[in-house]
């Protein structure tokens, strides 16, 4: 079956200059050959640290920032290929949740402006219908339809991302790519809007490219998992098996970091500490990206980056020494 979102050796650079009267040029390699893919309904989780590139991943797939290499390939379709109208075609179908509420909404509007502007700018719907799909909208995402009458100020958090997600679901869109959805929510909140995209996928049946720095999130979402490092990919798998084995280094201290309720089991568990710090991305260092913080890195690592290949059935994995 053909992939919703085929992503295939992307590379995304951003150019800046330095040294003496700016004259030295070098490029942060913000996304560096990762290719992936994504099927209609599933989740695919991403997760790393902060700077690792995932949020240039998710611009790039939707069109908003422009590849420096590869193929973004939707429906069949290479987006690469396509002129502005082409382009503004497609994205109907492709839609972002953004991870500040509080920005992502215009306070000189009333929400049911901000919900129904897709409809109105795309000329779908006008008048007493745009009202009743603007309602219908606030309520599927668990607000009343006669907020639309409000300002954004007058909402929480929590209720500004309810918002948000509305107005993403507005053009009824095949992929959604949400950008740390929960991120800054109250933790209290966060598990109520997890519940939520979980229901409305179930629902409405749309994919989801959810990126994330916590682990526990992905974990409540995702059916597969990317774990990104300087731009690349160390490992995809299903989630559960992620979880259950990590086969690289790095992700294996990211799981080890992942808190667990019971007490005890806390304390009793081995935790992978880290060494050094995370390399300047304009001074990627060579061979593996995580040879000068992983714990079992050789002199192979050193010297040459290892592809991302399936040494396990059905997992990805960029490592020397595993599995």
């Amino acid at each position: 079956m053909t992939p919703l979102l085929a992503v295939q050796d992307l590379r995304v650079e951003y150019p800046i200059r330095g040294g003496w009267l700016a004259r030295h040029r070098v490029a942060i390699k913000a996304v560096d050959g990762v290719s992936l893919e994504l099927g209609h309904g599933e989740t695919l989780g991403v997760v790393g640290e902060s700077g690792c590139g995932k949020s240039t991943l998710g611009n790039a797939a939707l069109g908003i920032v422009r590849p420096t290499g590869g193929t973004v390939v939707f429906e069949g379709t290479d987006l690469d290929g396509l002129d502005a109208g082409g382009l503004r075609h497609v994205r109907r179908h492709m839609q972002m949740i953004f991870q500040d509420p509080y920005a992502s909404l215009n306070p000189r509007l009333r929400v049911g402006e901000s919900v129904g502007e897709p409809l109105l700018v795309r000329g779908l719907l006008r008048g007493p219908a745009l009202h009743a799909r603007v309602g219908g909208l606030l309520e599927l995402v668990g607000l009343d339809a006669a907020h639309a009458r409000r300002y954004p100020h007058e909402f929480s958090g929590g209720q500004r991302q309810r918002l948000g997600i509305a107005r993403a679901l507005a053009l009824e869109p095949k992929l959604v790519v949400c950008d740390e959805p929960v991120s800054a929510l109250d933790v209290s909140v966060r598990s109520q809007i997890l519940n939520l995209l979980v229901d409305l996928q179930r629902r409405l049946g749309m994919a989801y490219l959810f990126i994330s720095h916590d682990l526990s999130v992905v974990r409540h979402v995702s059916d597969r998992v990317a774990v990104m490092y300087l731009g690349r990919i160390v490992e995809l798998a299903p989630r559960d098996a992620l979880f259950a084995r990590p086969l690289h280094p790095y992700t294996e201290a990211l799981v080890s970091a992942i808190p667990i309720p019971d007490p005890r089991r806390q304390r009793d568990r081995p935790q992978i500490i880290l060494r050094g710090e995370l390399p300047r991305p304009t001074e990627p260092p060579a061979g593996c990206p995580f040879h000068t913080r992983c714990p079992l890195a050789i002199d192979a690592c050193q010297r040459t980056a290892p592809a991302l290949e399936e040494k396990v059935p059905g997992r990805l994995v960029a490592c020397h020494l595993r599995p």
